[in-house]
C-alpha cells in the first residue's frame, strides 16, 4: 500500500482533472490549466513556500500523469504541449518510473547520529559496542566518526536512552536492489539498470518524488477511437473498490471499455500448470533419491548418505513466478536462481491470451496493484496498456460513475476460490497445493516482500540448492502482503484480504490436476 499520505490525495486529484482535460473540448488548454486551477493567485500555499513552488511541482506531476519523464524536462514546455505530445504518442517507454526533482527534498545520506539525548553517561556502552573504533567521546558526548562508521547499528541498540538513532533516505532504505541514489545534484535518480519496478521507493518518499508514468491518455485516447478496449482486472482489486466485482465490472463497462476480464481466471490457469510443474520435478528429485539410497544400500550402506549427493539435474524446491518483481529481480540481479524458478507463466499472461483469442483486434489494459506490472506489460506482445487502482479510481471520479448504484454484470467464466486468492501473500502456494491430488506433498514456505534480507535468503537457498525448513515450494511475493500490498493500492491491506476472503468463500474450489 502506497503510505506517501497526502501525497496519493494531489496525485488523484491531478489524474482526475487530467482525465476531465482529456474529455473536455479542448484538452490541451485545459491541461495548461490544471497547476493554476489547483493553486489560483491568493490560495493559502499548504505544502512549499509560495504558490509559484506549488504550481512547479504540480507541472511535474501532471508532465508524469501524462507519461512523460520529468528528467527531460525543459521548463520552457508548456503542459499544452505535452498534452498535444500525449495525444500524438504511437509507443510508450520501458522506464516507468521518474523523479520528480522539484519535489525531492534531496535528504541526507544514511548516517548513524548521536542526538542531544545523549546523558555522557559512565558506562559508555555506545563506546564499546563499537568494533570499528567509530565511535569516541568529546567533552563528555558521544560522537560519531562518519568515516569509520559501518551502519552495523550497534550503537543504536546499546544506548540506555535511545540517544543513537539511524538517519535514513526512505527511498534508498526501501530499495532492495539499490537501484535508487542521489545524482551529482544531490537528487534521487534512478538506475533502471538495477530497478526491479518494485515501487517500494514510490510508497516511501513521504514527498511523492517518486512518481510512476501513466498510461492513461494511450487507453482513453483508444477508447475515444472506438476500439474494443478490454480491461484485466488483477485478483487484488476485489480489495479495492466499493461493492462488488461484478458492480465494478459494470462501472468499468460504463467507463468505457468493451468489456472485462477476471485475471484470476488466468490465476486459475497458473496454478493447475504450476501444480504439474512442482509435481514433475519433485517426482523426477524423489526417483533419483531412490536411485542413490539403492546404490547406498548395494554398497553395504558406506560412506555419505544419498540425500546429500549433489546432482544438476535435480531440484528440491521450486519458487512460483507470478510476481512481476521477482522475475525483474531474477533478470537482472538472481540467474543463480532461475533454474529453480517455475517455468510456468504469469495470470496476465494467460488472460491476456484468453482475451487475444476472443477479440483478436482488442487493445488490452491490465489493471494492477503495482508497477511491476508495466515492466511484465511492456514485454507481453498481448498486453497493450497497464492502468493502476489509483488511476482506475481516479477514472470513475472524472465520469462520476458509483460503483455501489451500479448493477451487477457477470464475467465470461466464474475464477475459483483459489485464483482469487492470488492477490494475497500465501494465496499462491495455497492454489498450487489445493490443485494438486496429493495436497501433503506440498511443504509452502513464504516470502512475504523483497528486501536485503529476503533476497539474501534465497541465495542461500539458490547456493544450497535447498531451504532450511525442508520446505518444497517457495511462494516470492515483492510486497508484504502480496499484491494487496502494492504501491498503487488504496485500501488497508488486512481489509483488503478480508474483503477478498469474503468473495473467495462463495467461490467454487478449483480443479485438481
Amino acid at each position: 500500500m502506497n503510505n506517501a499520505g497526502q501525497a496519493i490525495h494531489l496525485k488523484k486529484e491531478i489524474l482526475v482533472r487530467i482525465i476531465k482535460a482529456f474529455l473536455s473540448d479542448n484538452f490541451e488548454e485545459q491541461a495548461r490549466l490544471i497547476p493554476y486551477a489547483m493553486r489560483p493567485k491568493g490560495m493559502e500555499v499548504p505544502y512549499r513556500c509560495c504558490v509559484y513552488k506549488e504550481r512547479a511541482i504540480i507541472k511535474d506531476r501532471t508532465i508524469a500523469g501524462l507519461g512523460f519523464p520529468i528528467e527531460e524536462d525543459d521548463e520552457t514546455v508548456s503542459l499544452a504541449t505535452y498534452a498535444k505530445k500525449a495525444t500524438e504518442r504511437k509507443e510508450i517507454s520501458d522506464k516507468n518510473l521518474t523523479v520528480l526533482q522539484a519535489a525531492c527534498q534531496g535528504c541526507k545520506t544514511n548516517r548513524i547520529y548521536v542526538t542531544d539525548l545523549c546523558q555522557g553517561c559512565i558506562a559508555r556502552p555506545c563506546l564499546s559496542s563499537c568494533k570499528f573504533g567509530a565511535v569516541s567521546i568529546i567533552n563528555g558526548r558521544s560522537v560519531i566518526d562518519d568515516s569509520k562508521c559501518k551502519k552495523c547499528q550497534m550503537c543504536v541498540q546499546a544506548c540506555p536512552y535511545n540517544a543513537i538513532v539511524k538517519i535514513t533516505v526512505p527511498c534508498e532504505d526501501a530499495c532492495p536492489v539499490g537501484a535508487i541514489k542521489k545524482d551529482e545534484t544531490g537528487f534521487a535518480s534512478i538506475d533502471f539498470e538495477k530497478c526491479i519496478s518494485c515501487g517500494k521507493c514510490i510508497s516511501a518518499c513521504p514527498f511523492g518524488a517518486v512518481h510512476e508514468r501513466s498510461q492513461i491518455i494511450d487507453i482513453l485516447k483508444a477508447i475515444k477511437s472506438g476500439k474494443k478496449v478490454i480491461a484485466m482486472v488483477a485478483p487484488s482489486i476485489a480489495g479495492q473498490f466499493p461493492g462488488s466485482i461484478y458492480q465494478l465490472k459494470t462501472a468499468i463497462k460504463k467507463a468505457g471499455f468493451y468489456d472485462v476480464y477476471e485475471v484470476a481466471q488466468g490465476a486459475d490457469i497458473t496454478a493447475q500448470t504450476e501444480a504439474k510443474e512442482f509435481s514433475e520435478r519433485m517426482h523426477l528429485a524423489n526417483e533419483k533419491a531412490t536411485e542413490w539410497l539403492n546404490e547406498w544400500v548395494n554398497e553395504g550402506g558406506y560412506g555419505e548418505k544419498p540425500e546429500t549427493q549433489e546432482d544438476d539435474n535435480v531440484q528440491h524446491f521450486m519458487t512460483t513466478s507470478c510476481c512481476a518483481g521477482y522475475n525483474q529481480l531474477i533478470k537482472k540481479h538472481m540467474p543463480e536462481i532461475k533454474p529453480f524458478v517455475s517455468d510456468t507463466k504469469t495470470p496476465m499472461y494467460y488472460t491476456a491470451e484468453i482475451v487475444k483469442q476472443a477479440y483478436p483486434d482488442s487493445v488490452t489494459v491490465f489493471v494492477s496493484p503495482c508497477v511491476a506490472k508495466r515492466a511484465e506489460g511492456y514485454e507481453n506482445p498481448n498486453v497493450d496498456y497497464i492502468m493502476n487502482f489509483e488511476e482506475l479510481g481516479a477514472l470513475f471520479v472524472a465520469k462520476k460513475i458509483e460503483i455501489l448504484e451500479c448493477e451487477e454484470t457477470p464475467y465470461v467464466k466464474e475464477s475459483s476460490k483459489q485464483g482469487r486468492n492470488f492477490g494475497f501473500s500465501g494465496g499462491v502456494a495455497e492454489s498450487v497445493k489445493a490443485s494438486l491430488k496429493n495436497e501433503n506433498s506440498v511443504k509452502p514456505c513464504i516470502i512475504n516482500g523483497l528486501n536485503k534480507e529476503s533476497i539474501r535468503q534465497l541465495r542461500k537457498y539458490a547456493k544450497s540448492g535447498e531451504c532450511d525448513s525442508g520446505c518444497n515450494l517457495i511462494e516470492v511475493m515483492c510486497c508484504e502482503g502480496g499484491c494487496i500490498g502494492g504501491n498503487a493500492t488504496m485500501n488497508n491491506p488486512k481489509t483488503a484480504k478480508k474483503l477478498i476472503n469474503e468473495l473467495s468463500e462463495k467461490s467454487q474450489d478449483i480443479e485438481k490436476v
